[in-house]
């Protein structure tokens, strides 16, 4: 029975990954250029994004096996999870752990960084004319890879000499087992440690930018994906004011006929205004004309109608997803005021939290779901592509920068190899930050025991053990903190959390760093949400010159009724004509 479990939760970890490598190869098509791609880019950028997500979401593999060799209705192990056989799953766990944390590095620091530079390496018109060869590309990448090779060196020789954190050590609010467990002098453990705290950290920092920025801008490009104004009304409208526009100029054109000196400076400035204007009324005529399917095949034409149909749904979806990010700031606020308040070492051992003191309702959801596996998997993934998603909004919407430089811009159909790379590594150190993120602040007692319980003694009688089938108060969830025989005898903490917590209690450098930075990830997303809310975003010009994208954009408290007509008239096809208002041959 026990062999059957293990299996199902690997093989439910088997479907994810191959669902995530099918996410992962649409995500990258969909935002690569189809006129400049490169076979390496793509199976790299591939790989990268499908090993980072398999990463993140072996945690609740790794809390459903620990938790299933207890009985958490009964507070005590199952009959065969003796020591040996516990030990030897999170011996498994450990290797799978170390396999992708290892591989994740790899590509970040040292597959990318060379795919980059072999791609930048080509000369089409050396190829063609056989003066350059693939060999000589793959030493000019090497090259410039050396670099991020000793860097990659230099990271595991500090972690590897680096000494411990002896203020920790000699801590005695940390004189527990559990906390003791985590004090190893493993100099491999040590060097890894460093090294995925030192990445761990770095991505923290994007993290908090473009995830933060993500989340709250997510919810809100959903829901104005349903426009404002339909496009039979739109082509309606345009073409209106486009009649309006030529009359006007006509009419400026007609009153200086004969002038020797043509028109005079007041009528040339508005002609100019007017000529831009038809400029724009144009674009804004085609990009209504391939919005209602015409002069397309019936199968496009068939497409926009289904997508006009179920456009509500998208609606509908981000209004879903702006509650769950919304439900999202809540928990991590009451765990950072949790672990800011209840941590027993504060900053000498990165803001451990010995057991959840307040109530958490992501925390709560998870740990309940968890004791029916794979209902807290589907959760979880769900989750993870919520966050993920929001990432590459949050890239897509700033940009690739340094600084106040933007490198370059990430836009669907649009984003050259070298970005692609760039973004790649962006997502990769941005899911280890994740890691930290979802396992310390989002659900932490899923992500440290899980359902796990353990059947406490009375403090009074510690020498009796209560029949906790009998007396379910005696029945407690395990935590860091329980360091009786009965919760050493039963609790199991899940390897992800046992490596984050080594991570911050060694390095408690990293830990401070990576607990305030959450706050720093709350006060963006906050701001950028407020900003969102309330202030009806405005299209940039150049960007609608370049993509031919115009649409009539509302605020996010406008109301929805015009989103609903528009899309109905999308499906029958016919438009209302909103009108438009002219002044002085200007139009509105």
């Amino acid at each position: 029975m026990a062999l059957i479990q293990t299996s199902l939760i690997w093989v439910a970890y088997a479907v994810a990954v191959a669902i995530l490598l099918v996410i992962a190869s649409v995500f990258v098509f969909v935002y690569q250029t189809p006129r400049d791609r490169a076979a390496s880019v793509t199976i790299v950028s591939i790989i990268t994004t499908s090993a980072l997500l398999a990463t993140v979401l072996l945690l609740p593999v790794d809390v459903a096996l620990v938790s299933s060799t207890s009985l958490s209705s009964l507070g005590r192990k199952k009959d065969w999870a003796h020591p040996d056989r516990v030990d030897s799953i999170v011996y498994t766990l450990k290797i799978v752990y170390y396999t992708l944390y290892s591989l994740d590095a790899v590509l970040c620091l040292l597959v990318v960084p060379f795919t980059y530079f072999f791609y930048e390496e080509y000369d089409e018109d050396a190829t063609e004319q056989g003066e350059q060869t693939i060999g000589q590309r793959l030493l000019g990448a090497f090259k410039y890879t050396i670099a991020f090779i000793l860097f990659v060196v230099i990271i595991f020789l500090v972690g590897f000499f680096v000494p411990f954190a002896k203020q920790a050590k000699h801590d005695n609010r940390l004189d527990l087992d559990y906390f003791k467990h985590l004090l190893k002098e493993n100099h491999g453990e040590r060097a890894l440690s460093f090294a995925l705290g030192l990445l761990m950290l770095v991505g923290t920092l994007i993290y908090a930018l473009y995830t933060g920025a993500g989340l709250a801008l997510l919810p809100v490009a959903l829901i104005k994906s349903a426009p404002s104004i339909s496009a039979p009304s739109l082509a309606e409208n345009t073409a209106s004011q486009l009649e309006s526009n030529r009359e006007r100029q006509r009419q400026l054109e007609g009153r200086n006929e004969g002038s020797e000196n043509g028109l005079d400076s007041r009528d040339r400035r508005e002609l100019e205004q007017l000529l831009r204007e038809e400029r724009t009324l144009i674009r804004r005529e085609r990009l209504a004309a391939e919005s209602r399917g015409e002069d397309r095949h019936f199968i496009v034409k068939a497409w926009i109608k289904v997508e006009a149909v179920f456009r509500p749904l998208k609606l509908l979806g981000g209004l879903l997803l702006l509650v769950l990010a919304l439900v999202v700031f809540v928990s991590m606020l009451i765990t950072g005021i949790d672990k800011a308040k209840n941590s027993i070492c504060k900053a000498h051992c990165g803001y451990i939290l010995g057991n959840v003191n307040i109530f958490q309702p992501l925390n709560w959801v998870f740990v309940k779901s968890a004791k029916v596996f794979p209902i807290d998997y589907v959760l979880f993934l769900l989750l993870v592509l919520f966050f993920f998603a929001a990432s590459v909004v949050g890239i897509t919407t700033i940009g690739i920068r340094f600084l106040w430089i933007s490198l370059f811009k990430i836009r669907k159909g649009h984003t050259s190899p070298q970005a692609l790379m760039l973004m790649t590594v962006l997502l990769t150190l941005i899911v280890l930050a994740l890691n930290y993120s979802i396992a310390m602040f989002v659900a932490p007692q899923y992500a440290t025991f899980g359902p796990q319980t353990f059947c406490d003694r009375d403090p009074k009688h510690p020498g009796e053990q209560p029949d906790c089938s009998k007396h379910h108060s005696a029945i407690k969830p395990c935590s860091e903190l329980s360091d009786n025989r009965a919760a050493k005898d039963v609790c199991t903490p899940s390897v992800a959390s046992t490596f984050i917590n080594r991570v911050t209690i060694n390095f408690p450098f990293f830990g401070v760093i990576l607990f305030w930075a959450q706050f720093a990830f709350l006060g963006i997303y906050l701001i950028v949400f407020l900003a969102t809310l309330f202030r009806t975003p405005h299209l940039d010009q150049e960007q609608i010159d370049r993509d031919l994208e115009e649409e009539e954009e509302e605020g996010l408290l406008a109301s929805t009724g015009r989103r609903f007509q528009a899309t109905w008239q999308d499906v029958t096809g016919r438009g209302k004509n909103y009108g438009t208002t002219e002044t002085n041959g200007e139009h509105s």
